[in-house]
C-alpha cells in the first residue's frame, strides 16, 4: 500500500479517493524529503479535491481529532466543490450543506484559525451562489445564527467566528467566478445587507469592554465591506469610529486601512457633504503627525499621510468645486505639503514623502480643467502653493552629507535615485502650471547661491537647483527661455568638488544641447568641461552621454573643435577608462562629429582613430582562439559598428529645420565608411575564418555591415558584391541567424536595383539552398534560423518577387518548409511563417511557379492552419492564422471552398471538441460574403478556436 501511495496515478486505475489515501498523500506532501514524491502527491491531491468523492471525505477530514493540515485540506476541498462545481449540487441539498457548514464553523470557533477561515470562505461561497432567491437574507441569517446563545461555545469565540465570516464574504465576492450579470445582482444585495452588518460593527467598536483584538477584527471587516461600493454616507459613523481608533497604537494600522479604503472607493465622490465632513477629522490628525515626526515614528506619520493623500488625491475635483469651502481644502493641501516636505532623507529617515507626489499631478490637472474664469481664481490661490512645492521638492532631492551618504546601502542609494527621478518628473509636470517664471526663479536662486561670497553654499544646494533646471530642460523646449544664456554663463563658475554635482552639471549641459545648436557661440563655454570630465571614470555615463548629445545636435558647428574632441576621445579609449557600453556611445558621438567634416578630414580622422584598433585586430587574428582574445575581438568589432552607425555624410538622419540651412554640399567620390570597410575587409575575413564557430563573433562582424548598410543605404553599393560572397561562404560553412538578417537587409535595400541583382540573387539562392538542407536534417534545433529564414522569404516577396522565378529555386520545397514551420512550438517562428504565406499567396497569379505550388499543395497549408486554430498553436497567434485564411480566400477562393470541405470531413479534426454542425458553420462563415472583411475573418477564427479548445463562454475568454 505504501508503494502505491508514492506515485498515485489518476483513478480508476490507481488509488481510490478515500480518507485513508488522502491522509497518506498529505503526509507525503508535508513530510517526504523527496521533491518528486511531493509533486506526485500534490498532483494526486488536486485530482482528489475535484473528484465526486470529495463531498464524502471532506467532512471526515474535519473531525476534531485530526491535525490542522488534514482539516485544512478538507475545508479547502469543500470550498473548491462549492465555488467551482456549484451546478453539480442538487437544489434539495442546499439547506443541509448550509447547516453542516454552520455547525462546523461553530465547532471550529475555538479551534484552528486557518481551518475556521477556510470554512468561512466555503460558507461565503455558498451564500453568494444562493443569494438572493435561494437564500434571501443570507447576511442577516448569519448574524442571527451566531448571536444565538450556544452554551458549548464561548461568546467571544462566537463573535470572532462571525466577524471572520463577515470579513471573507466581500473578499470571496471580489474573487468569485460568478457570471457578470449575477455579480451585479449579488453586489446590490450585499450593499443592502450592510444594514445588518454595520450596526453590529458600530456597537462592538463603541462597547467599553470590547477587547482590542475584537475591535481590530471589526475594522478589518469594515475595510472589506466598503469595497462593495456602499454609499459613503452609510459608512459615516464607522469612518468616524475608525478616526477615533487611530489614537490607539494597537488599532492604528487597521484603522488607517479602513479609513483609506472607505475614502478611496470610486463611488465616494458622489457624497460631497460626507467628504466635507471628513476634512476636519483629517486636519485634526496634524498634531499626532507632528509628534510622530518629532519622535521618529515613521509608521504613524506614514499612516496619517496615507489618509490625507487618499482624501486629497481621490476627491480633489469634487472638493475644489465647493468654492465656499476653499479654505478648508487649502488647509488639507497644506497638510499634504507638510507630508511632502517631511524632515529627513528618503528612504533612510522617512518613506512618506513619495506617497504625495501623485496628488500634486491630480490637483494641477483638476485646476487646469476648469473653464478660464474659474481657473484664474484657483491659479491665484494655488500658484504660490506650487512655487512652495518646487522649493520643498528641491530640498527633498538634496543629497545627504558625504559622510552620511557613505553609510547608505546600495539598495538605499538606488531607492533615492528612483525617488529623485520621480521628483524630476513632478517638476517637469509643474512647469505646465508655472511656466517660464519657474525657470527664472530657479536661475535667480542659483545666481544668488553662486555669487554670494559671504555665505558659501553647500554643493548639495547647488546640485539640487541644477537638477531642477535639468529636469525641465530635458523634456520642455527651453529654446526661447531668456535665462538659459545666463545659466550657461554660470555653469563654469560652479566649483565642482564632488561626483554627484559633476554628474548633474554634465546632464544639465546635455539637456541644453538643442539650445546650444541654436546658439553655437556658447558651445565653447561648456565643451571644455565635458572633455575634461571624459577622463574621469566616475563621470563615465554623464560625460559620454552629454558629448554624444552635443555631437548629435551641434555637429555642423563643431568642426573647429573636432580635432580636440577626437584627440581627447582617443586618449580615453586607449586608456580604457570607460566600460564597454560607454565606449560604444563615445564611438557613436564621434560618428556624428565626423559626419559634418569634409571627406579628406573624415578619412584623416578615421585613420588616426581606427589604426590602433586595426593593428590590434591583426595581432588578434594571428593568435589561437581563446576566451580573452575573443572578448577583445568582439569589443573592437563593436567599436567599429557603433562608429559606422552614426557616420553619415549624406545626412539621412537630418530632419531638423535648423540644420537644413547649414547642410554641407553633397560629397563626391566614395563614402569614407566604404573606403575603410574595403581596407579592413580581408582582415575581417581572416578573423571570421578562425571564429566561424562562434555565434557572437559572427554576429559582431555582421553588425558592422548591417549598421553601415542601414546608415549609408545606396552609398554602400560598392561593397555589395564582396559582402554577398563573404556571407555566402559564412552561411554555407555554419548557418547562423546574423548572416540571414544581414542578407535580408541587403535584399531590402539592393534587390530591386538591376546592377546589384546578380550577387543578391546568388546569395539568396545559396541561403535558401543551405537552409532547405537544414530542414532535411531536422530543423527543430534551430527555431531562430527558421524564424529569420521565413522573414527573409517574406522580404524577398515584398521587395523582389522575381527571385521566386529563378529556375534553381525549389519553390515547392520552400513552401513545404513554411508549412512545417507553422507547426513549431515557438510563437515568433510561427508568426514569421504566417508572414511568409501572407506575402506568398497574393503572388499566385503573377508568379507561375508560386501559383502551381499553391494549387498542388495549398490543401496541406490549409490543414496546418486549421490544426493551429484547432488548438495546436498559441491563442495569441490566431490573428496571424486568420491573415493566411484571408489571403487564401482572396487569391484561391474556388480551391479553398473544396479544400475546407474535404478537411472538415475528417473525424475529430481540427479538434474533437467541435461538432460537425459547428465545423460546417465555420466553413460557411469563412466562405461567405464577409470573407472580404479582414476584421470579421479574425473574429470568426477567434470564435472557432475557443470552441475547439473548449473555452467558449468561459471566464478565460473575457480578455480575448
Amino acid at each position: 500500500m505504501e508503494r502505491r501511495a508514492e506515485a498515485p496515478p489518476p483513478p480508476p486505475q490507481g488509488l481510490d479517493f478515500t480518507v485513508e489515501n488522502v491522509e497518506k498523500a498529505l503526509h507525503q506532501l508535508y513530510y517526504d524529503p523527496n521533491i518528486e514524491n511531493k509533486n506526485l502527491a500534490q498532483k494526486w491531491l488536486m485530482q482528489a479535491q475535484v473528484s465526486p468523492q470529495a463531498w464524502h471525505f471532506s467532512w471526515l477530514l474535519l473531525h476534531m481529532d485530526k491535525v490542522p493540515e488534514i482539516q485544512y485540506f478538507g475545508a479547502s476541498a469543500l470550498h473548491i466543490k462549492i465555488s467551482r462545481y456549484w451546478n453539480d449540487i442538487p437544489a434539495d441539498q442546499y439547506e443541509s450543506l448550509k447547516s453542516q457548514l454552520f455547525t462546523h464553523i461553530t465547532r471550529f470557533a475555538s479551534g484552528s484559525k486557518i481551518v475556521l477561515t477556510r470554512l468561512c470562505v466555503a460558507l461565503a461561497s455558498l451564500a453568494l451562489s444562493m443569494m438572493p432567491d435561494a437564500w434571501p437574507c443570507a447576511v442577516a441569517d448569519m448574524v442571527r445564527m451566531f448571536q444565538a446563545e450556544d452554551s458549548n461555545v464561548d461568546g467571544r469565540a462566537r463573535c470572532l467566528a462571525l466577524l471572520e465570516l463577515l470579513t471573507v464574504l466581500p473578499e470571496e465576492f471580489q474573487t468569485s467566478r460568478l457570471p457578470q450579470y449575477r455579480k451585479g445582482q449579488v453586489r446590490s444585495v450585499l450593499a443592502q445587507e450592510c444594514g445588518s452588518v454595520f450596526p453590529l460593527l458600530e456597537q462592538l467598536l463603541q462597547q467599553q469592554d470590547s477587547p482590542g483584538f475584537i475591535k481590530q477584527k471589526v475594522l478589518k471587516c469594515f475595510s472589506s465591506w466598503v469595497q462593495l461600493e456602499i454609499p459613503l454616507m452609510d459608512c459615516e459613523n464607522l469612518i468616524q469610529a475608525a478616526f477615533t481608533s487611530l489614537q490607539d497604537p494597537e488599532l492604528f494600522d487597521t484603522a488607517v486601512e479602513a479609513v483609506v479604503n472607505a475614502i478611496s472607493q470610486p463611488d465616494a465622490q458622489r457624497y460631497v457633504n460626507t467628504l466635507l465632513k471628513l476634512i476636519p477629522p483629517v486636519l485634526g490628525l496634524q498634531e499626532q503627525l507632528r509628534q510622530a515626526v518629532q519622535s521618529g515614528d515613521m509608521e504613524t506619520s506614514h499612516g496619517i499621510c496615507r489618509i490625507a493623500v487618499a482624501l486629497g488625491e481621490n476627491h480633489s475635483r469634487a472638493l475644489l468645486d465647493q468654492v465656499e469651502h476653499w479654505q478648508s481644502f487649502l488647509a488639507l493641501v497644506n497638510m499634504i505639503m507638510f507630508c511632502t516636505g517631511i524632515p529627513g532623507h528618503y528612504p533612510v529617515n522617512e518613506t512618506t514623502s513619495s506617497l504625495t507626489l501623485t496628488f500634486w499631478y491630480t490637483l494641477q490637472d483638476d485646476i487646469l480643467s476648469f473653464e478660464p474664469d474659474k481657473q484664474a481664481v484657483y491659479q491665484q490661490v494655488y500658484r504660490p502653493v506650487y512655487f512652495q512645492l518646487v522649493d520643498v521638492l528641491l530640498h527633498k532631492a538634496q543629497f545627504p552629507s558625504d559622510e552620511e551618504y557613505g553609510f547608505w546601502s546600495s539598495d538605499e542609494k538606488e531607492q533615492f535615485r528612483i525617488y529623485r527621478v520621480d521628483i524630476s518628473d513632478t517638476l517637469m509636470y509643474v512647469y505646465e502650471m508655472l511656466g517660464a517664471e519657474l525657470l527664472s526663479s530657479l536661475y535667480d536662486k542659483l545666481g544668488r547661491l553662486l555669487t554670494n561670497t559671504e555665505q558659501p553654499s553647500t554643493w548639495q544646494h547647488t546640485e539640487a537647483l541644477l537638477y531642477g533646471f535639468q529636469s525641465i530642460a530635458e523634456t520642455i523646449d527651453v529654446n526661447y527661455s531668456d535665462v538659459v544664456p545666463g545659466l550657461i554663463g554660470l555653469i563654469p563658475r560652479i566649483s565642482i568638488s564632488n561626483v554627484q554635482l559633476a554628474d548633474t552639471v554634465m546632464f544639465t549641459i546635455g539637456s541644453l544641447s538643442e539650445w546650444l545648436a541654436d546658439h553655437p557661440v556658447m558651445i565653447n563655454n561648456v565643451l571644455p568641461l565635458v572633455l575634461q570630465a571624459l577622463g574621469n571614470p566616475e563621470l563615465s555615463i554623464s560625460s559620454v552621454s552629454t558629448l554624444k548629445k552635443i555631437c548629435r545636435e551641434c555637429k555642423y558647428d563643431l568642426p573647429p573643435y573636432a580635432a580636440n574632441i577626437v584627440a581627447v576621445s582617443q586618449e580615453v579609449l586607449m586608456k580604457q577608462i570607460h566600460k564597454t557600453s560607454q565606449c560604444m556611445w563615445l564611438m557613436q558621438a564621434l560618428g556624428f562629429l565626423l559626419s559634418a567634416l569634409q571627406v579628406e578630414e573624415i578619412l584623416k580622422n578615421l585613420h588616426s582613430l581606427i589604426t590602433p584598433y586595426i593593428q590590434q585586430l591583426e595581432k588578434l587574428a594571428d593568435e589561437t582562439p581563446n576566451p580573452s582574445n575573443r572578448l577583445a575581438i568582439i569589443h573592437i568589432l563593436g567599436l567599429l559598428s557603433n562608429l559606422f552607425t552614426t557616420l553619415d555624410i549624406s545626412h539621412h538622419d537630418d530632419d531638423h529645420e535648423s540644420t537644413e540651412v547649414k547642410k554641407l554640399p553633397v560629397q563626391q567620390g566614395p563614402n569614407p565608411v566604404v573606403v575603410v570597410l574595403q581596407q579592413v575587409f580581408q582582415l575581417i575575413q581572416k578573423v571570421l575564418s578562425k571564429w566561424l564557430n562562434d555565434a557572437q563573433v559572427v554576429e559582431s562582424v555582421c553588425a558592422i555591415f548591417e549598421k553601415s548598410v542601414k546608415t549609408l543605404l545606396d552609398d554602400f553599393a560598392p561593397m555589395v558584391p564582396q559582402l554577398c560572397e563573404m556571407l555566402g561562404q559564412m552561411y554555407s560553412t555554419i548557418p547562423q541567424v546574423s548572416a540571414i538578417e544581414l542578407t535580408r537587409q541587403l535584399v531590402h535595400i539592393f534587390a530591386h536595383e538591376p546592377a546589384h541583382f546578380p550577387p543578391i540573387k546568388a546569395l539568396f539562392l545559396l541561403v535558401t539552398s543551405v537552409t532547405l538542407t537544414l530542414f532535411q536534417q531536422g530543423p527543430r534545433d534551430h527555431p531562430d534560423i527558421v524564424d529569420s529564414f521565413m522573414q527573409l522569404l517574406a522580404q524577398a516577396l515584398k521587395r523582389k518577387p522575381d527571385l521566386f522565378l529563378c529556375s534553381n529555386l525549389d519553390v515547392k520545397a520552400v513552401f513545404q518548409c513554411g508549412v512545417l514551420s507553422l507547426k513549431f512550438p515557438e510563437a515568433p517562428t510561427v508568426k514569421s511563417s504566417c508572414g511568409f504565406f501572407t506575402e506568398l499567396l497574393p503572388r499566385c497569379g503573377e508568379i507561375a511557379p508560386v501559383g502551381q505550388v499553391v494549387q498542388e499543395n495549398g490543401k496541406v497549408l490549409l490543414q496546418a492552419v486549421l490544426e493551429g486554430i484547432g488548438g495546436q498553436a498559441s491563442r495569441s497567434l490566431m490573428d496571424h492564422f486568420a491573415e493566411i485564411l484571408f489571403a487564401l480566400n482572396k487569391h484561391c477562393f474556388s480551391l479553398l471552398s473544396v479544400w475546407i470541405k474535404e478537411a472538415m470531413q475528417q473525424d475529430g479534426f481540427p479538434s474533437a471538441r467541435v461538432t460537425p454542425e459547428q465545423k460546417e458553420n465555420f466553413s460557411q462563415q469563412i466562405l461567405s460574403r464577409e470573407r472580404v472583411n479582414k476584421r470579421r475573418v479574425k473574429e470568426m477564427v477567434k470564435e472557432f478556436t475557443l470552441l475547439c479548445r473548449g473555452l467558449h463562454g468561459t471566464e478565460y475568454t473575457a480578455d480575448y
